[in-house]
């Protein structure tokens, strides 16, 4: 017997494992059905994982650190880690505010959305370490009881946060609560209100009698969209951002006119100071401030107090997926095609930061290549600097600017066309901020 069949006859049995199943697997192959198969039990199908990264310093992230000399030698964190949060609730969707983020859960108690990070307006409700002592800082997520009148069956279907405000969106209705300077909650401003101290929630059961479906926040104002595609909007509108026709504040959620008069709108996005719509034809609209040509080519304004259709997006094809940024817009048409125009980081390379017409980014820089010919972008998201894509096969790309390590990338380098970010499971949500992520996964197994 030479030494290779030596080998050979001595080696050790070896296994493989697939989709949670494992067989051992002899080097004699009779033995094969000998052996048994081991079943290794798997999560549940509604059990998901919360990661985040970015700022540290904000408390943004849910992660509590014991001292501040930690928080001193590590400011921010540059890759997706766990929030033990996630763990202990059943986190169901997520928002990212200007440095905080709130969370909503499935719960059988009026403890259905949690918040964390900075707390300055009650944006994240009302919390005291003692009497009259309100905390201006959460490190670690903490509930935001709700007025609800049947907490045991009631839903939170969406969050949307903005500067210093949050909308949450349930099957009761809206609940806003936060900073009110603008009317970006809803209701009557009430001069020098002291927020740190409020505890006030504004309820908004329905609007002209319709179901709302849908909740977008930006900067300092606040979108609402009905069952029946109408558009509602309140809060700052110096940049024409409210879609009312005019530049003034507005309190009252008010109907938006315009080129979406007669349009079923779908879905909204909105992160600083302009507005994208998308209705049910795949067409974009938009108002708001255009100083970059995010919603027209240049024609002299820059801003645009109306709704108005973007043509030059009809060239692109269908879309099915949009996203606004502080200065820049991404749209995904239905073939799977990511655009990228305006002003920023924009996802062509080093020496593209404004485009005037939607810029096409290629698929190979989301995974596509002949090895992966299925991979396909699904879902287009903006932080207020970057920008991010999920694909058909859960896997995460983000690209622009890196404040405090926000792309999640392990550096804090710009980032100028997407990258994949590594995180431990199927990325279903991606949630941005200014300068932190919250990504909710679906594990592997």
């Amino acid at each position: 017997m030479n030494k290779l069949s030596r080998l050979v006859s001595h080696a050790p049995k070896c296994s493989r494992s697939l989709s949670g199943v494992r067989r051992k697997y002899p080097i004699n192959r009779e033995e094969e059905q000998k052996l048994p198969v081991f079943e290794y039990k798997t999560s549940k199908n509604t059990y998901r994982r919360v990661f985040s990264w970015g700022n540290i310093y904000t408390g943004a992230l849910g992660k509590p650190y014991k001292t501040s000399e930690k928080l001193e030698k590590q400011q921010c964190l540059k890759y997706p880690k766990r929030i033990g949060f996630g763990e202990r609730q059943e986190v169901t969707t997520a928002a990212c505010g200007f440095g905080f983020t709130v969370f909503g859960v499935r719960s059988e108690t009026n403890q259905k959305i949690w918040g964390t990070g900075i707390n300055t307006d009650s944006q994240i409700g009302y919390h005291e370490v003692r009497k009259d002592h309100p905390l201006e800082v959460l490190f670690y997520p903490k509930p935001i009881d709700l007025p609800l009148k049947q907490p045991e069956k009631t839903k939170v279907l969406k969050i949307s946060a903005g500067r210093a405000h949050l909308v949450v969106l349930t099957d009761e209705g809206v609940f806003t609560l936060g900073n009110n300077a603008y009317g970006q909650c809803g209701r009557k401003i009430i001069e020098n209100e002291d927020y740190i101290r409020s505890n006030y929630i504004n309820h908004i059961q329905d609007i002209d009698g319709k179901n709302i479906v849908d909740v977008t926040c930006g900067q300092d104002h606040s979108l609402l969209l009905t069952e029946d595609g109408c558009v509602y909007s309140c809060g700052w509108g110096a940049d024409g951002q409210t879609g009312l026709g005019h530049f003034e504040n507005c309190s009252e959620f008010t109907k938006v006119n315009g080129d979406i008069q007669s349009e079923k709108i779908v879905k909204l996005s909105s992160k600083s100071d302009f507005v994208l719509a998308l209705n049910n034809k795949g067409q974009v609209f938009g108002w708001g401030n255009t100083e970059y040509s995010q919603l027209t080519l240049d024609n002299g304004n820059q801003q645009i107090s109306s709704p108005l259709h973007i043509k030059m997006l009809d060239k692109v094809g269908q879309i099915k997926s949009i996203a606004s940024a502080g200065s820049f817009c991404l749209v995904l048409n239905d073939t799977g095609q990511v655009f990228s125009w305006g002003y920023g980081l924009l996802g062509c390379g080093p020496n593209v930061q404004h485009s005037k017409e939607p810029m096409h980014i290629p698929e190979v820089l989301f995974g596509k290549n002949e090895y992966n010919t299925d991979s396909k972008v699904e879902k287009v998201e903006c932080g207020l600097y970057h920008g991010a894509a999920i694909t058909n096969s859960g896997d995460l790309y983000i690209w622009g600017r890196n404040k405090n390590g926000c792309l999640g990338l392990g550096h804090e380098k710009d980032q100028y066309f997407p990258l994949k970010v590594a995180i431990g499971g199927y990325v279903e949500q991606i949630h941005c901020g200014v300068d932190h992520c919250i990504a909710i996964c679906k594990p592997f197994i």
